[in-house]
């Protein structure tokens, strides 16, 4: 029998190693999370037979692989060198701002969660030709941390898209600039259909084709979504599917056009791209999909967070017992955006300014984004320049 390695691979790309496993356990583990109530889902690596990943709700990944594989290569490399506008590697914050849009449309969407390093694929093939979405499922739960396995499984075996969403939680995550090309998509013969149209911008929806995403889901609600929406249409992304809703699946095969893919703009199943045999993502409501209705709503006024409430939240949350709370409704706002910004667990973004949040907002002040401040001045206690660069990062407006 089979003897595997075991490890679990965490959102920040560490790997925790855990030794050798036998196929019983591995057979266990596999069982268990094709219990449909169970809280994690199994997947076989697309590349390497024999290689198992366990999708966890917690945000790690399970993995077994074979102590007689060849040795295990976390990210196979891009095909082409990284230039230009790739992982934001630089130590000068401003470049961060310049690099969020670029002069055909947004680049990097603002108050997402980044994944990877920020480099997947390389520039268009037919740049001239119409810019386009596809939609992707992981078939996968959705929910938790979901977000993060699905996207340290989509990292370790190089199928990054540039987008990843949680139709749950109305969470999104960015691989890699919107103006490159993803690595999710099958070539169509000598055709590179990751690399077609001026962009081709393809999200990961969690969940699974044969129970459509955007039952009982209202996209008016969800302000992630509307984010990639705004940022499609930046590039000049037409509201529509030229091929056509995405088929129910399972179901027939539905055509999948050439000359559509080539010539059109718009929004695209899986199901729809030539040279690819996934069915993804299901008959999926496309209305909802395009916010249909809402295209002219009036811009939502951004949510008003005041320094004075979150220093007195401060001084009074942290001495009181676990849980006291002064100025929930403004300190919820602003714990979010330390979560978006990977520095305060979710589970603390409770509305009570406590020592776990004046620790992650330290943690924003030191950074570069959050304004260089270093020694005594990076106490955790909010003033009004690094409260603005983080309002201005996740839509909030700091007053005094």
């Amino acid at each position: 029998m089979t003897t595997y390695h075991a490890a679990v691979l965490h959102p920040d790309r560490s790997v925790t190693y855990c030794g050798e496993v036998s196929q019983a356990h591995v057979d266990e583990a596999r069982a268990i999370a094709a219990v449909e109530t169970t809280p994690c889902s199994a997947v076989e690596h697309p590349r390497r037979p024999g290689s198992v990943f366990v999708l966890r709700e917690d945000g790690d990944l399970d993995l077994y692989e074979p102590v007689d594989a060849k040795p295990f290569v976390i990210r196979d490399p891009d095909t082409e060198p990284r230039t230009g506008v790739g992982a934001l590697t630089t130590d000068e914050p401003a470049v961060a701002d310049v690099l969020a849009s670029g002069a055909g449309g947004t680049i990097w969407i603002p108050g997402v969660i980044r994944l990877g390093d920020g480099v997947i694929g390389g520039a268009m093939d037919t740049p001239g030709n119409p810019p386009r979405v596809v939609h992707h499922t992981t078939e996968s739960p959705a929910g938790g941390r979901y977000l993060e396995s699905i996207g340290s499984y989509l990292l370790n075996v190089a199928a990054e898209p540039q987008l990843i969403y949680c139709p749950v939680t109305d969470r999104v995550g960015q691989f890699g600039p919107l103006d490159k090309s993803g690595r999710a998509l099958r070539n169509d013969g000598a055709r590179r259909t990751n690399r077609e149209g001026r962009v081709c911008i393809q999200i990961e929806v969690l969940g699974r084709a044969h129970q459509p995403w955007t039952t009982g889901w209202d996209p008016a609600q969800k302000p992630g979504w509307q984010k990639i929406l705004a940022a499609a249409r930046s590039w000049g992304v037409p509201d529509e599917f030229p091929a056509g809703p995405p088929a129910p699946y399972p179901g027939p095969d539905k055509p999948r056009s050439r000359s559509v893919w080539q010539s059109r703009g718009g929004y695209f199943g899986h199901v729809d791209v030539p040279g690819n045999d996934h069915g993804d993502p299901g008959a999926i409501d496309t209305a909802k999909v395009l916010h249909k209705g809402h295209t002219t709503d009036p811009k939502p006024t951004k949510p008003k967070v005041s320094v004075a409430h979150l220093v007195a939240a401060a001084k009074k949350d942290g001495p009181a017992p676990d849980g006291h709370t002064t100025y929930p409704t403004e300190v919820r706002i602003v714990e979010s955006a330390l979560v978006a910004e990977g520095l305060l667990e979710r589970r603390y973004a409770d509305g009570s300014f406590g020592t776990k949040t004046v620790s992650a907002y330290a943690a924003w002040q030191r950074s570069k984004a959050g304004g260089s401040y270093v020694g005594n001045a990076a106490d955790g206690i909010p003033g009004i320049a690094s409260l603005r660069r983080l309002g201005a990062r996740h839509g909030f407006t700091a007053t005094a």
